[in-house]
């Protein structure tokens, strides 16, 4: 229960943090650094084996890989840190396993990692929920890496809100002719730490150990600064047909750098931003 010493610190310090959390299997995870592993359902096999061998990695340096127990990367990445630590947090009851094949790793993590749910028991899977599941797995983690991701998937709104908590957004390159790896090449275009292995994750996040106590203040605006809501609409108002540069749009708006690029992110996702050459952008007619 949020205000308890069990519930997990960062995400208590989330805006949006869930009142209530129903787990399963060692609590004791929660007292680690924890640093969430995202990607595609329908990943390829190299970045399967990339998230297996990064999540193993990364438990080498004592931390634990938070991610959602679905097909594709996030299976790769309990796997890799299971015998290091490992939580899975779903969008559905304690006591239900989606996918069907996940069953028995679901039950695993119950004896060696940890299983997370903000739904009631016996609630069965629904697209609504997936987003609410993804905000737990970025508000509870250091940081959130993106193995491989289309341009509108669940695992860009994850780094989005990884983004709005002031948490390290990272994500691994991938080949241009890959649709797979376009969300994680347009977050690094966007300004997210490009990694290649355990070492950069770690280099990302080990000075966020400092600022634990207080972690979105990075991206927190002073009084007279924008909102993320009102960047939002502000930098929809400035955007056009005709390409402009970003840096303008920066200039203009008289927001932060993160809140305009986090308002750019929003749009692209909704599918209503065109990216130019250049570092220009445009709005793309309703």
């Amino acid at each position: 229960m949020l205000g308890q010493g069990l519930y997990p610190r960062l995400l208590a310090e989330t805006e949006d943090a869930p009142p209530l959390l129903i787990a399963k299997g060692d609590l004791n995870l929660l007292d680690r650094q924890a640093v969430a592993i995202v990607g595609a359902r329908n990943a390829s096999a190299a970045a399967c084996r990339f998230a297996r061998g990064l999540a193993h990695d990364l438990g080498q340096h004592d931390l634990v890989v938070v991610s959602g127990l679905a097909r594709g990367i996030d299976s790769a990445a309990h796997d890799g840190a299971l015998a290091t630590g490992t939580i899975g947090v779903i969008a559905r009851g304690i006591d239900i396993f989606y996918p069907p094949e996940n069953e028995q790793r679901q039950r695993t993590m119950y004896e060696q990692g940890l299983v997370i749910a903000e739904m009631p028991p016996g609630t069965e899977p629904r697209a609504r929920h997936f987003p609410y599941r993804n905000r737990i797995i970025a508000g509870m983690s250091a940081g959130t890496v993106v193995v491989e991701a289309a341009p509108r998937s669940g695992s860009l709104i994850t780094a989005r809100l990884a983004a709005e908590a002031g948490r390290e957004v990272m994500a691994v390159p991938g080949s241009p002719l890959d649709p797979r790896a376009q969300g994680c090449n347009q977050l690094i275009r966007d300004g997210a730490t490009l990694i290649q292995n355990a070492a950069d994750v770690v280099e990302a996040v080990r000075p966020f150990v400092s600022q634990v106590r207080s972690p979105r203040a990075r991206f927190e605006a002073a009084p007279e600064e924008l909102n993320g809501h009102d960047a939002l609409s502000m930098v929809e108002e400035l955007l056009g047909p005709s390409p402009v540069p970003v840096d303008e749009i920066i200039r203009l708006s008289g927001a932060s750098s993160g809140a305009v690029q986090m308002a750019l992110l929003e749009l692209d996702l909704a599918g209503r931003l065109d990216r130019h050459a250049g570092g220009k952008v445009s709005l793309r007619p309703a």
